[in-house]
């Protein structure tokens, strides 16, 4: 598979709008770009993506790799979409099965030895994520208060 779609939360205000982590995987010279309206934050992720995939022993893929964050009106701001942006590359080359990840989303910063960081915000992520039905992936210290609204997983 060279294309994977992750599903992720904004942050803004006291809302979690859903936000689509569309990788693809293309021929030609290899780079990496975000694009999506990301803040500078969010375009710093390639690095810590990078070194976090490296170190947790996954091949980082020698290839054109083309992240959308959408919709790309949504402001998006902080490290949260680290993590489902590096399940995206996984996934899009095949190193994770991209249909384990489809009923989940994901929220979380990366460290560059891999470990996964707590984002702002879980609360109203949990609840939008209970109301779509889908189960939220958690830094563990996130965790309780993610188990802490009604309905999630």
């Amino acid at each position: 598979m060279e294309l994977s779609i992750i599903y992720s939360r904004a942050a803004v205000g006291i809302e979690a709008p859903l936000v689509q982590v569309e990788t693809h995987l293309g021929n030609g010279l290899p780079s990496f770009q975000i694009v999506g309206l990301p803040e500078t934050a969010v375009r710093e992720s390639r690095d810590r993506v990078r070194c976090a995939l490296q170190q947790t022993h996954f091949e980082f893929p020698d290839r054109r790799i083309t992240v959308n964050l959408a919709p790309a009106d949504l402001p998006k701001e902080g490290g949260r979409f680290d993590l489902p942006i590096a399940l995206g590359i996984l996934a899009a080359s095949g190193q994770l099965p991209a249909s384990a990840l489809a009923d989940h989303e994901f929220v979380g910063e990366l460290a560059l030895s891999g470990a996964v960081r707590p984002v702002p915000g879980i609360i109203p992520a949990a609840l939008a994520c209970s109301a779509a039905g889908r189960a939220l992936v958690t830094p563990a210290a996130s965790a309780p208060l993610a188990a802490a609204v009604p309905g999630s997983r």
